[in-house]
């Protein structure tokens, strides 16, 4: 069994990380660290897990974690792994981290979208962006792995195929995307106060989101032609989902054939992409709803010829494939496990 620990375990990230984890046939979770939560019962701060476990939250001591773990995720806010994944990495423990402090190749890019210099520049080229989908053999050697952010998974891997086989043009790619509450933590804030936030559709951080700095990084690596994407969210009236609506603009007359060919090009066997264009029923495209509590990401897609655009579209569940399944599927990928291991799930329908 691979005994995994868990730092930062009383956020949300950390509690679907525990969700999949304590039902994984290979794992073994032997340490969850909380520095708010040190000796509640994990179950206390995550009420589903009632059952499952007795683990009990423990202050982060480097010396327990070499001695209990062969791999650790931090599950930190951005910025709080950065100088605890090298103590992690000297004391010879494979690392996944889910805050974005190791997912940007350029140090001078923390600056500019982070608003902090990294400390640590010099594993920035080694850490594998746990995107399984475009770079699973970095994943399976690497002893550190910078799990994507959950807005970045679905616009890259709706963009990923159309960008390599140079279909749209490069400097016109305009991404929507709506995101569940989930997305901004388990640290309320008046914005996520449940009267501000009801039934709204609030659009929030719409120029200069900090994602873009991921997401133009990975499609950059895709093309020599310059990626610009223009990138907003908004803040919708459901926990858990995302969808990314993207408008790109073909250079040359593109047919449904021609983008299918493209799509399945690139995720023909994917485990966990499943393509959604139906004539009838209410699920015709791409919808968050039933993705929740899987780790698949939905794409699909819509010719609009009169405009010359293509749409596409990219539902997941933020919380699983955009943060801890994703998390746990490079953990597969890492010790050489089946990929889909202990992320085998339908979803619920009706919800």
């Amino acid at each position: 069994m691979l005994k995994v620990g868990i730092v930062g375990g009383s956020g949300y990230v950390g509690g679907e990380l525990l969700r999949l984890l304590l039902l994984h046939p290979h794992v073994e979770v032997t340490m969850v660290t909380s520095r708010q939560s040190v000796g509640e019962y994990v179950f206390s701060v995550h009420p589903n897990l009632r059952g499952l476990t007795q683990l009990k939250f423990v202050p982060l001591e480097l010396a327990e974690l070499k001695k209990n773990c062969d791999l650790v995720f931090t599950a930190t806010p951005h910025g709080g792994s950065v100088n605890l994944v090298p103590k992690l990495l000297d004391a010879e423990l494979k690392v996944i981290d889910m805050s974005a402090d190791f997912r940007l190749k350029n140090p001078d890019d923390y600056e500019k979208w982070y608003g902090w210099k990294h400390a640590h520049p010099e594993l920035l080229k080694d850490a594998a962006y746990g995107l399984p989908e475009l770079h699973r053999q970095e994943i399976k050697g690497a002893h550190l792995v910078a799990c994507p952010g959950c807005m970045a998974t679905a616009t890259v891997l709706a963009l990923a195929p159309v960008i390599k086989a140079d279909l749209v043009e490069k400097n016109r790619i305009v991404v929507d995307v709506k995101i569940g509450s989930s997305g901004a933590g388990s640290k309320p804030s008046i914005a996520s106060h449940h009267p501000e936030r009801f039934s709204g559709v609030r659009p929030y951080k719409v120029i200069g989101h900090r994602h873009i700095a991921e997401i133009e990084q990975e499609l950059n690596s895709l093309t020599d032609e310059l990626v610009t994407v223009s990138f907003t969210p908004h803040a919708v009236n459901m926990v858990r989902g995302i969808l990314a609506t993207i408008h790109v603009f073909p250079k040359n007359l593109l047919t449904s054939k021609d983008v299918w060919k493209t799509l399945r090009g690139q995720y023909e066997g994917e485990p966990f992409i499943r393509f959604v264009k139906y004539q009838k029923g209410p699920y015709q495209l791409p919808d968050p709803k039933v993705t929740m509590g899987t780790n698949f990401c939905d794409i699909g897609f819509e010719l609009d010829p009169r405009a010359n655009r293509l749409v596409l579209f990219s539902a997941l569940d933020n919380m699983v494939k955009g943060a801890s399944g994703q998390g746990v599927q490079c953990l597969n990928i890492v010790t050489g496990l089946d990929e889909s291991t202990g992320l085998k799930s339908t979803g619920f329908h009706p919800m």
